[in-house]
């Protein structure tokens, strides 16, 4: 049998390359020969990462009975969803609409033209046995009808997108009543939103930010202060070597799924960023403490554990350690107590909540803060031993694919830390990813989803690609004021209104000239990352903030309004169209600071400014936003716009924050 999987760019089709399941990637060859054979398809869709994807792929992809069966009667196809999200989008809106629920692994019975007759997730081997032997039996005695259940499933989900096209414009009322409605869900005891399991709400707590930022809103600061805190004081949070799990397993963020996404950690650090930032402008002492804590963890963590030897950043740490979840990273006390000795061995317990029952399996725990240490010096020590051990165990695999769309999300946030906390490294960090993807992934005029190992992968780049990494490339630009960035996020941004748009404000997630999959996929809401319609909307206006650019402004405003009944009915899946939405209510706010005396003491105060765009001159670098807006008498200037509406110059910081402050609270309500 020849292992077609060999060489995938993808580390998850690599797991599964010496099956002795004939797996194909999807592509137009599988389907040639399903169409040849006149086979059922068997699509299985998870990511290296995944937990359960390693279960099923040991209980049935393993064994040589289940093999037998789908290599003589079907033909199988494995795909990365992380690869391919746009394959995923598809078939998983079919296993919504048929199942009532989605997850990974998925698992899709086709026809050889790919209509989904069939979904589910993870099936246990005998349920799998009896499903394929059932499938087999129908597909050679009632094909035609098998056929029809196919075609009926692609009708039914092309209705309900075309019914879904309603736009609400994301105006200051509706921004309003999704605080609202967020309160409704919040977790009083609990900080977050839902119950178990919890996810980290990072776009939705971005909203929050920049929404108290532009109302004053109290009740938006608690719900983002409370739920920032309780999770980076939970077991959700690595407290030996930063970053974030995936989500938690329980209501109290104790126990997480131990899953390392990149795409959290970036958004996750950038909240934080931006927690410190409103933290420090309200004398918020603590909460900048711990905000400042965690971005510099986290960053640490992306640094040494995610970063790529060409510069990028990989996809993922897996949750299992030789087919254990979590081993690498829970304790009992015996094994602090052998480490550190009976007594800070003990008191490491009692600090961390480790206890003898256990908060994890087996009578080992998972590690909170849930109060700082008495004694920060012996807290360092300690952590920097309790880590060394930890290294010494065996580690979980590393998906090591860099994505283009959390590549962008990264580059954003060490861009935006990075400025924020005075760290150039972070930034120029930000700087080589940006240039591993540009130079790697865009190919012959287009970009491409992913790469591994300096080699670009064939699928391409999809809306939340484009529109993720220009977020970035104008977020290091306004780190860094050089032109380079920003010229770059506009080429793209052209390429993609023109490729992905229908020229009303609606966003595909593949281009118009993409491959032609049985339904051309739309996001219709936020989930773990922004949904491609979000992620455009918001690079547009970015890029419009950062360029001067009314027109970019202006389709920025309407693309968000597809998101609105979204926003309106269940914002905890409209987070990112959300916080694109407040920053349209601000203006966008832009911040030009030209050369000059006092320089750095306008900076200080406008980078205060939680969601405003910061953009400093220097010698080198004459950004668009300081065209034609010099220094006054050899001061340093601050010009502060809202949208294509500009104050006066100011020179002085009580005046730039007078400027900053004019009308914050005026739509308070609460």
């Amino acid at each position: 049998m020849a292992n077609r999987l060999a060489n995938a760019t993808s580390p998850y089709l690599l797991q599964h390359a010496d099956n002795p399941v004939d797996w194909r990637e999807w592509g137009d060859e599988a389907f040639a020969e399903a169409r040849r054979l006149n086979r059922p398809i068997f699509l299985s869709v998870g990511y290296a990462a995944c937990h359960w994807c390693h279960v099923m792929a040991h209980e049935s992809f393993e064994d040589e009975g289940v093999a037998e069966l789908l290599n003589a009667s079907y033909v199988p196809v494995k795909v990365d969803r992380e690869e391919r999200p746009d394959v995923d989008a598809v078939y998983m809106d079919a296993t919504v609409a048929m199942t009532g629920q989605g997850g990974w692994p998925m698992t899709c019975l086709l026809t050889p033209e790919g209509e989904p007759f069939w979904c589910g997730t993870y099936l246990q081997r005998p349920q799998l046995l009896q499903l394929l032997t059932a499938i087999g039996g129908a597909w050679s005695d009632q094909e035609a009808q098998v056929r029809a259940s196919g075609t009926a499933v692609v009708e039914a989900l092309t209705k309900a997108q075309s019914g879904s096209a309603q736009s609400l414009p994301l105006s200051a009322e509706l921004l309003d009543a999704a605080v609202a409605t967020l309160t409704r869900s919040y977790d009083q005891e609990h900080p977050g939103f839902g119950s178990a399991p919890k996810f980290p709400p990072s776009m939705v707590l971005e909203f929050l930010l920049r929404h108290h930022a532009r109302t004053g809103s109290s009740t938006a600061w608690r719900m983002a202060q409370e739920t920032a805190t309780a999770m980076a004081r939970g077991g959700l949070y690595d407290q030996l070597a930063g970053g974030f799990a995936r989500y938690a397993v329980d209501r109290a963020w104790v126990v997480p799924h131990f899953e390392k996404m990149l795409y959290d950690n970036a958004q996750l650090l950038r909240v934080y960023a931006h927690l410190w930032q409103a933290a420090v402008r309200d004398d918020e002492a603590d909460t900048a403490a711990l905000a400042e804590r965690v971005v510099r963890e986290t960053v640490a963590f992306l640094l040494e554990s995610l970063r790529t030897p060409e510069g990028g950043f990989a996809s993922s740490l897996d949750a299992d350690t030789e087919g254990v979840e979590g081993s690498t990273y829970v304790w009992t006390p015996a094994q602090l107590e052998e480490l550190l000795g009976q007594q800070d061995g003990r008191r490491a317990a009692t600090l961390l909540t480790v206890t003898a029952s256990g908060t994890f399996e087996h009578g080992t725990s998972t590690l909170q803060l849930l109060n700082d240490p008495d004694d920060p010096t012996w807290w360092a020590t300690t952590r920097a031993s309790l880590k060394a051990r930890r290294d010494l165990r065996p580690q979980p695999a590393l998906d090591d694919k860099v994505v283009t769309a959390w590549n962008g999300l990264t580059i954003a946030a060490l861009a935006d830390a990075g400025s924020l906390l005075d760290e150039p490294s972070w930034v120029a960090a930000a700087a080589d990813a940006a240039r591993l993807v540009l130079d790697l992934h865009f190919v012959d005029g287009r970009l491409r989803r992913s790469s591994r190992a300096g080699r670009v992968g064939a699928a391409e780049a999809v809306a939340e690609d484009y529109g993720d990494l220009i977020e970035g490339l104008v977020a290091l630009h306004a780190a860094t004021a050089d032109a380079q960035w920003l010229n770059a996020a506009g080429t793209l941004l052209e390429d993609a209104v023109a490729r992905f748009g229908d020229g009303q404000g609606i966003f595909h997630d593949t281009a118009a000239d993409a491959e032609e999959l049985v339904l051309r996929p739309r996001a219709r809401g936020d989930n773990a990352e922004p949904c491609g319609q979000s992620a455009l909307a918001s690079a547009l206006l970015a890029h419009g903030a950062a360029a001067g650019s009314a027109q970019h402004l202006e389709l920025g405003t309407q693309a968000l309004a597809p998101m609105g009944v979204i926003a309106q009915r269940d914002p905890r899946f409209a987070g990112w169209a959300l916080a694109a939405g407040e920053a349209a209510q601000a203006g966008p706010l832009q911040i030009a600071i030209s050369e000059g005396t006092g320089q750095r003491d306008l900076v200080d105060v406008a980078r205060q400014s939680v969601g405003a765009m910061v953009v400093v001159g220097s010698p080198d670098q004459a950004p668009p936003l300081l065209d034609g807006r010099p220094d006054v008498d050899g001061q340093a200037a601050a010009y502060v716009c809202r949208g294509t509406v500009c104050d006066l110059p100011v020179t002085s910081p009580a005046d730039l924050r007078e400027a900053l402050t004019r009308g914050r609270g005026s739509q308070l309500t609460d």
